[in-house]
């Protein structure tokens, strides 16, 4: 219905491997991105969220396609999550230009040479603080972020409220610490961000988590409002001839 103009975005609870294949084989493939890509809004707490791309679509990759990310990535930033000229950073061991893996070292030259606000590498302990609005890396170690992030906060989260639900004698005491971890949890609640859209594919398709509640659908439908109307799979369609120029000029 999307290929056929009936419908204007695909949003999907299933599979992400049959989604991601659906997306390809049906929408196909934007001319001239390698390797489309899973964008995930990352919590921070306090601040506001960032966006890890590719966060698990791709294992294996080259320095382009991290450019492709990269620059994808901002583009659905600034047109759907409403972040102005958005920090890109490349996920690396170490802070420095020169460190890292062939991947990470030639993926960080191509970045540099972008039109992106692109800060250099982030470590992962400065991922969680928000060092950067886009989140660069490869499928692998993307996905091993989002998932070590999840469980770290779920496991955090429940010694928290036994510790205080068995230490704390006071009823209003512990009420207020629950409530405080309450707003912890918001913080970290997939549902309040929407799903995850796929990226460079030709039409906006979404990811929503297997086990999406109804506050989870709701906002991967609100989200999925400013992803059409702000053009994004366009405007990533027109960014490819820089990714090109970047690339040859290597």
């Amino acid at each position: 219905m999307v290929k056929n103009g009936e419908g204007d975005i695909f949003i999907s609870a299933g599979s992400t491997g049959a989604l991601m294949a659906g997306g390809l084989f049906l929408l196909g493939r934007i001319q001239g991105i390698d390797r489309p890509a899973l964008a995930s809004v990352y919590p921070i707490l306090g601040k506001k969220a960032s966006l890890l791309l590719d966060a698990g679509a791709n294992a294996e990759c080259k320095p382009n396609n991290l450019l492709e990310f990269g620059i994808m990535g901002n583009i659905y930033m600034e047109k759907v999550l409403g972040r102005e000229n958005p920090r890109v950073g490349l996920v690396n061991l170490g802070a420095e230009a020169a460190k890292g893996s062939t991947l990470t070292k030639a993926a960080y030259e191509l970045l540099e040479q972008s039109h992106l606000n692109f800060i250099g590498n982030v470590e992962a302990r400065e991922v969680p603080k928000g060092a950067c609005d886009v989140i660069v890396a490869d499928g692998f170690t993307g996905n091993v972020i989002l998932k070590l992030t999840e469980g770290l906060a779920w496991n955090i989260l429940q010694v928290m409220k036994k510790k205080f639900t068995d230490g704390v004698k006071a009823k209003l005491g512990a009420a207020l610490l629950l409530d405080k971890i309450g707003e912890l949890k918001k913080d970290f609640d997939y549902s309040e961000y929407g799903g995850a859209p796929i990226l460079g594919v030709k039409g906006p398709v979404v990811k929503m988590h297997g086990s999406s509640s109804a506050n989870a659908v709701m906002n991967t439908i609100l989200k999925g409002i400013p992803f059409v109307e702000g053009k994004v799979v366009e405007t990533i369609q027109n960014s490819v001839l820089e990714i090109e120029e970047i690339t040859l000029s290597e």
